[in-house]
């Protein structure tokens, strides 16, 4: 039945894109997709019209209901019926409001998956946020991941445009091997947008240390411009935001107006997204997923971030998944990691994080600075006694760990999960 159903969504979406012809943005990459996806949405959406994936649509079924404008129909024949029915419609009867351009997050989790969907949906921008070793057991090494990731920039016709991670050492690489022009990006003076002067914005209110975002500026040809993501912590974000900068100046928008843009930047939920937490202590919640570079990358976040006088850093990690042969070593790595920061507590969950514990320790940090779990609940409901006011607690953890229920345990607002927190609907809490 999926392989009819991709077979059908296929064949409508084709005919959908001969119709109308939009402009294609096509973005991959280990990690920051969907904060790429989001920032570049953000910069372009004030001029154009402009979609992009729904949810975290970004497969062989999800692109194509992307393309076609619907969720998924789930279980239910009849919705799939009626999302046929939309498609044809939308063929048959011009859509006044179809897009001009649509921002397609293009993942890959198994060889030859880039180049199905770039089949499908030819692109005129691609953009490569990061490699690194996500779903190893299917693609065995970093570099095989890497050639499957450079298939976004190898298609484009000589007229595109190809954005760089001009920081990542299996990235940067890629810009000889497109036809296309290209735009780097990242924190080294080669790039073509570089991002300088950043830090975290923090402030004192009522003895407490409130942090609301992050200020960097752009540094393009000589100018520098000032941008502020609301709501962030991480150079994740300071990445997304230089992709989609880039992205706005291939379409004819000036560094100032993306910056002015980029005020309304809304990270997806639970990418590094600053939350109240109870005891009036600080969340940073990154429990959409995981992955060794992901993990990295977040944890390089905590010498940055300030806490208020006498509280502490909690650093709360779970398994990451599909790492296969790569599981101990990439486990290992993040808790040396661990051990050179200044971290006051670890907490693991699962039995692949125990080796994060471990690494840890054996870096000398201290054995009763650390707590292992097996589940999300338990170390939740540790943490909820353990914190006090003033705290910062980092969370992170493979989607199949479940560690948002941790933040849901620990933030100061719960109703307002649904909205802030990954995995909130009757579908996944049922789980």
């Amino acid at each position: 039945m999926k392989f009819i159903l991709q077979y059908i969504l296929n064949l409508l979406s084709r005919w959908i894109l001969n119709k109308y012809h939009p402009e294609i943005i096509g973005i991959t990459g280990s990690v920051g997709k969907t904060s790429t996806k989001e920032a570049t949405y953000v910069v372009l959406s004030g001029r154009f019209n402009v979609r992009r994936n729904i949810k975290n649509y970004n497969n062989e079924l999800g692109l194509p209901l992307t393309i076609i404008g619907a969720e998924s129909g789930g279980k239910s024949p009849i919705i799939w019926l009626m999302i046929f029915g939309r498609a044809i419609k939308s063929i048959f009867k011009k859509d006044k409001k179809y897009p001009d351009i649509l921002i397609l997050e293009m993942g890959a989790d198994k060889p030859g998956d880039i180049r199905y969907l770039t089949d499908l949906a030819p692109c005129k921008v691609g953009i490569v946020t990061a490699i690194g070793p996500t779903h190893v057991e299917f693609f065995k090494t970093v570099r095989k991941i890497a050639q499957e990731k450079q298939i976004i920039v190898t298609h484009l016709k000589r007229d595109g445009v190809a954005i760089l991670n001009g920081d990542d050492e299996l990235v940067a690489p890629m810009r000889t091997r497109t036809e296309a022009e290209v735009t780097t990006f990242g924190f080294n003076e080669k790039v073509d947008l570089r991002a300088a002067e950043v830090k975290v914005n923090q402030f004192l209110e009522k003895g407490i240390m409130v942090t609301n975002g992050m200020n960097f500026k752009i540094d393009h040809g000589g100018s520098l411009v000032p941008v502020f993501l609301p709501g962030v912590v991480g150079r994740q974000h300071v990445y997304a935001a230089l992709a989609g900068v880039a992205a706005g100046l291939a379409y004819g928008i000036n560094l100032v107006e993306a910056s002015g843009r980029l005020q309304h930047y809304v990270a997806p939920p639970s990418r590094m997204r600053i939350l109240d937490g109870i005891k009036y202590t600080t969340l940073i919640d990154d429990t959409y997923n995981s992955s060794p570079l992901a993990v990295l990358a977040a944890l390089d976040i905590l010498n940055d971030v300030q806490v208020t006088e006498g509280g502490r850093k909690f650093v709360v990690l779970g398994d990451m998944l599909e790492l296969g042969s790569y599981t101990e070593e990439a486990h290992r790595k993040v808790g040396e990691k661990v051990a050179q920061l200044k971290v006051d507590f670890l907490v693991t969950v699962g039995e692949r994080a125990k080796f994060i514990a471990q690494a840890a320790q054996d870096k000398n940090f201290p054995e009763d600075k650390i707590a292992k779990f097996a589940n999300a609940k338990e170390a939740g409901l540790f943490l909820q006694e353990k914190i006090k006011t003033g705290d910062l607690v980092l969370i992170k953890g493979s989607q199949g760990v479940r560690m948002e229920k941790i933040v849901v345990e620990l933030m100061a607002e719960p109703l307002k999960a649904e909205e802030l927190v990954c995995r909130q609907d009757a579908s996944w809490k049922k789980k």
